[in-house]
């Protein structure tokens, strides 16, 4: 090349002086198979590191050197792997690509020859000359070689589909001879990369079009014999191909007379939305394949409904379409503070998941299950999850599916057969990206057609169910972009599989003044609106409120206490059509207009616990069922006999368990306790668990147990407004047990004062409840049992006294 080179550009010398003369450094950007000429712009995209770097050390001054490499596959040239000229060029605008590259605009100004290299790290930098140019003197020779490029040139741009015609106009004014053959140089696609430097090389502008001239004549040979080639190949055609058009064209006639075949219409159809779709390689050749088999088959034959079922459904299917934009934070926190009130750790955590979404869009998983009592919002979370992610938001309800098929589908040998849930609301929601809540997922059955919770397996599963495959379809669907939120009640139910694929996060129950909170921001909003009558019409005042969730509930959610409030209303709405409530008069919802609308007062918290631990022998304790905490009474009774024991209450065998240990530290205990060692001869025992239609069972029931003897038998009734919770061992300890928070609400809720829990969950108290939770309840912790009886029991005849006052106090102030 260096010889050619110095034959070529001798005509033009370079310049020596000058401020673009010898001796200014310019960096020296490679490039592949591109030739930029002056006074052109061309677009180039930079995805080298040393090129990046190069672009993005350009200060003020944006001016380098645009050379092409003499190999294209090289990926580090050096100076010798350049050609010896190039164009100086001028950097307007750098686009930064989403995979890191970069787009850069260059204007090319004049061509140069390089000189020596001055850096090689971490980009090439070089001298350069500015190249002469060789003008030709105006002759009518020169003049007609001009005209006649430029006449070449136009006849190209017409007949060719690819480029524009601007490009015409463009040539005719220009008048410079160099600028034009520098124009029609780089805007010739047929040109090749060598030919394209072998013109920048030329200094001689005559010569420059002479070559020019020679490629368009060369070019417009070849078309002509391309469309000699192609006239003789339509020419050749067969009669069967002759048909096959003529077909066509009746076809297209028919369309136009409103008498299209409408079998041939949805194959069409089908055809047209199976390319549309975006679907992987081997699904659409699949699609394609039935298709076909489709367009071949008569419309009265038995398969034709069943395949064409088949082929639509791969086509509707979102195989590519999504979606999700930017996870907005503040807005998502928003929106959950905007909806829900409280849930602060749920909140968080589902903050810090939609955090890690926005900084790593493709993630997998996690799969969130919401586990807690119901009405506490597990559902609405879900929605407020899908609105904050712009998502839409899907609702699948597995209780009681025990058809493994309602999850994988139906084989399309069946009759009626069809995809399964996930695949069908995939289809409505028109997105491969939802929210989709799977809704009690703990009450899955299973019977002869298969187990369903094992069919979740692989689509819960991060790791699997990006190739999700449906029976009916038996083609892979990417589910790792769908959102699956799971709902339950308890997890006891849920297989061990199936629950370590999910991260379980708990909702518990709500304090008296959550659920006040939670009425008055949204429940009586809502119930007003849904009854008719209108906010000038009704006040609920805050203690009304709070009667109501005291008095008229006993749950950990808010959905019974929403029921109330809509009876309220629809009270209020009959006073209103009567004619009772005239318009712009508002009804206030007192006490005395509850206890009218909704009855007596069904629920004696306080009272209840105060009248019934009057008599020794009652204690009261706490248990969790999957409705959230309750309160559970334990009594024990004595007579006279000979040491028998006797238990009742539909109690499990754990809490059986649990009393006959009790029982044994009380007698192994008894000179402890100021009992006589045989107190036990001559009198039987009797424990007794009310509500004993109801199966309980569980080990958190030991110390009340314990507690209700050793009150019993030394005739001290327990201390008013008290519960408990823990295990008991035989010596005495009293052992951790779950559902602190539950029970803990539990407690509150029935209007405890003093709850006695075990030491060791200490830490599960201060992590799970709070400041406002625990309000003004008194908790104490226990590490032995004799800890629990020093709370528990009067120690004092003083003491004896005020626990009086104060259950004197609590039934007075109902009363």
């Amino acid at each position: 090349m260096a010889n050619d080179f110095v034959s070529v550009i001798q005509p033009g010398a370079p310049k020596k002086s000058g401020p673009d003369g010898q001796g200014k450094s310019y960096p020296v950007l490679p490039v592949r198979d591109t030739v930029l000429f002056p006074h052109a712009v061309l677009p180039l995209t930079v995805g080298r590191e040393s090129s990046i770097q190069l672009i993005q050390s350009l200060g003020e001054d944006k001016t380098i050197l645009v050379v092409a490499q003499k190999d294209a596959r090289q990926d580090s040239p050096e100076g010798a792997d350049l050609h010896i000229v190039g164009t100086r060029a001028t950097v307007h605008k750098v686009v930064k690509m989403p995979n890191q590259s970069l787009f850069v605009f260059t204007e090319g100004t004049e061509r140069v020859k390089l000189g020596q290299f001055t850096q090689g790290d971490p980009f090439l930098t070089a001298e350069a000359e500015v190249l002469d140019e060789l003008q030709p003197e105006k002759s009518p020779e020169f003049e007609a070689l001009q005209r006649n490029v430029i006449a070449q040139f136009q006849e190209i741009v017409s007949s060719s589909s690819t480029l524009s015609d601007d490009l015409q106009t463009i040539a005719l004014n220009i008048e410079e001879p160099s600028r034009l053959a520098d124009f029609i140089a780089s805007s010739l696609p047929f040109l090749s990369t060598i030919d394209k430097q072998t013109l920048l090389e030329m200094g001689d502008v005559k010569a420059r079009l002479e070559a020019i001239n020679s490629h368009l004549a060369k070019e417009l040979e070849v078309q002509q014999l391309r469309n000699k080639i192609q006239s003789e190949v339509q020419d050749s055609v067969q009669q069967s191909q002759r048909d096959f058009y003529l077909r066509e064209q009746m076809k297209a006639i028919q369309k136009e007379l409103g008498e299209v075949d409408e079998t041939q219409k949805d194959v069409q159809e089908l055809k047209d939305k199976i390319e549309a779709a975006g679907m992987p390689d081997e699904v659409k050749k699949e699609a394609l394949k039935e298709l076909s088999r489709l367009s071949r088959m008569n419309p009265a034959a038995a398969d034709y409904s069943l395949t064409r079922n088949y082929v639509e459904w791969l086509a509707v299917l979102p195989w590519a379409k999504t979606s999700a934009g930017e996870v907005d934070i503040a807005k998502a926190k928003a929106i959950l503070d905007e909806d829900h009130y409280g849930l602060k750790k749920v909140k968080e955590r589902i903050l810090d998941y939609l955090s890690v979404r926005r900084l790593k869009p493709d993630m997998k998983g996690p799969i969130l299950c919401f586990v807690g009592p119901p009405g506490v919002g597990k559902t609405s979370l879900g929605r407020s999850i899908a609105k904050a992610l712009g998502r839409k938001f899907s609702r699948i309800a597995l209780g009681g599916m025990h058809d493994e098929a309602e999850i994988r589908g139906h084989r399309r040998t069946y009759i009626g057969a069809l995809p399964g849930q996930i695949i069908q609301h995939l289809k409505r929601v028109e997105v491969k990206d939802p929210v989709f809540m799977l809704d009690e997922i703990d009450k899955l059955g299973r019977d002869f057609r298969g187990d369903p919770a094992s069919a979740l397996l692989e689509t819960l599963d991060p790791e699997q169910n990006n190739t999700f495959r449906d029976n009916y379809l038996d083609q892979p669907f990417d589910l790792s972009k769908v959102l699956f939120i799971c709902t339950a009640n308890q997890l006891d139910t849920i297989p061990g599989p199936l629950l370590d694929r999910m991260e379980i996060i708990e909702l518990t129950g709500y304090t008296e003044e959550e659920k006040v909170n939670i009425a008055e921001r949204y429940l009586i909003p809502r119930q007003i609106k849904e009854n008719g009558i209108s906010e000038e019409s009704i006040e609920i005042p805050t203690e009304s409120v709070a009667l109501i969730a005291r008095h008229y509930t006993r749950e950990a959610g808010v959905r019974r206490l929403e029921q109330l409030i809509g009876t309220v209303c629809r009270k209020t709405a009959r006073k209103v059509a009567e004619g009772v409530l005239q318009p712009g008069e508002k009804l206030v919802v007192t006490p005395e207009v509850i206890h009218e609308f909704l009855g007596g007062i069904k629920v004696r918290v306080d009272t209840e616990i105060a009248e019934r631990t009057k008599r020794p022998g009652v204690a009261v304790g706490l248990a969790w069922t999957p409705a959230g905490g309750d309160v559970l009474f334990i009594e024990a009774n004595k007579m006279k006999g000979k040491g028998g024991f006797t238990i009742t209450g539909q109690l499990g065998d754990v809490m059986k368990e649990s009393i006959q240990a009790a029982l044994t530290w009380v007698r192994s205990n008894a000179t402890k306790i100021g009992l006589d060692e045989d107190v036990l001869k001559d009198i039987d025992l009797h424990i007794h668990v009310p509500a004993g239609a109801i199966p309980k069972d569980g080990p958190s029931a030991g110390v009340t147990m314990a507690t209700a003897l050793v009150s019993l038998l030394t005739d001290k009734p327990v201390r008013p407004l008290l519960a408990m919770t823990g295990e008991i061992t035989l010596s005495g300890n009293v052992l951790p047990v779950g559902g602190i928070k539950e029970k803990f609400l539990a407690a509150k809720r029935a209007g405890v004062r003093d709850v006695i829990l075990p030491i060791d969950v200490k830490s599960n108290v201060e992590e799970d409840l709070t400041a406002e939770q625990i309000g003004d309840v008194t908790i104490h912790y226990a590490t032995v049992f004799e800890d629990v009886l020093k709370v528990a029991l009067p120690q004092t005849p003083t003491d004896a006294v005020q626990d009086e006052e104060v259950r004197e106090e609590v039934l007075a102030a109902v009363e």
